[in-house]
């Protein structure tokens, strides 16, 4: 596994988009991959937390004929979550304060999962 390069992708993020608070890279299941977050956040219970959100927005779009999940956002009083399908193995979750522009944030966003993808898929055949 590359997590100097999934770390790079979360730093570079973090500096496109203003208000990016901390970030996280998981499998579907919930297993942590890599974490950029304050010491405030447990990184293994956000990568859970994010994996059973991600999985219930992912169920409620194809119950519903939505077609194929790409993102799903919460907002809180201090600020939002972002969750980010990558492909259908892993998830990105991205936390921001209440200045976080989310408009930009989805659009950083899509080519640094596209990035993510392409190093958790050659971990996958660097496993094989």
């Amino acid at each position: 596994m590359d997590h100097e390069a999934l770390a790079l992708e979360m730093r570079v993020l973090r500096e496109q988009v203003t208000g990016i608070t901390d970030t996280a890279v998981a499998a579907a299941d919930g297993l942590l991959i890599a974490a950029d977050t304050a010491d405030s956040i447990d990184p293994e219970g956000l990568a859970a937390l994010a994996a059973a959100g991600l999985g219930l927005a992912r169920r409620t779009a194809q119950a519903t004929s939505r077609g194929t999940l790409r993102q799903t956002v919460t907002y809180g009083s201090h600020g939002c979550a972002a969750f980010y399908a990558v492909g259908d193995t892993a998830l990105m979750v991205v936390l921001g304060d209440e200045g976080m522009d989310i408009d930009r944030l989805h659009l950083a966003t899509q080519p640094a999962l596209d990035r993510i993808g392409s190093i958790l898929m050659n971990k996958t055949a660097e496993g094989v």
